[in-house]
């Protein structure tokens, strides 16, 4: 039986069910807290010294938050752009070229922009 789900994170969620059941404590009749599984109906169930009560089973389910699954779809495209890209620089020698000056123009912006941050 599975009593609970912890998750840690922001980018993960759970779900338990909270069904319980209560057995008796000891009566002084034999038997009780027997537990056997009932082939018939397919659950566990225990004795409470009249009756076998069937035992509420609990779900679980983990899975990741509506955030986190958006960020991988979008880190799955990104990666299939440039892959791409990569493949048509590979065929175009002049749009290696320029994808090379871009990278050489962000790092001197970005070197510009820490400098005046000092």
């Amino acid at each position: 039986m599975i009593r609970d789900v912890v998750t840690g994170g922001r980018y993960m969620q759970g779900v338990s069910g909270q069904l319980s059941t209560y057995v008796n404590g000891y009566s002084g009749l034999q038997g009780v807290g027997n537990m056997r599984y009932n082939t018939s109906n397919q659950n566990m169930e225990v004795y409470d010294g009249t009756t076998w009560v069937t035992l509420n089973m609990g779900y679980a389910s983990v899975a990741l938050s509506a955030e986190a699954e958006s960020l991988l779809d979008w880190a799955k495209q990104k990666r299939n752009e440039e892959l791409a890209l990569k493949a048509r620089m590979d065929q175009h020698p002049g749009l290696r070229d320029a994808y090379e000056r871009l990278e050489i123009m962000k790092a001197l912006t970005l070197e510009e922009e820490t400098k005046e941050q000092k």
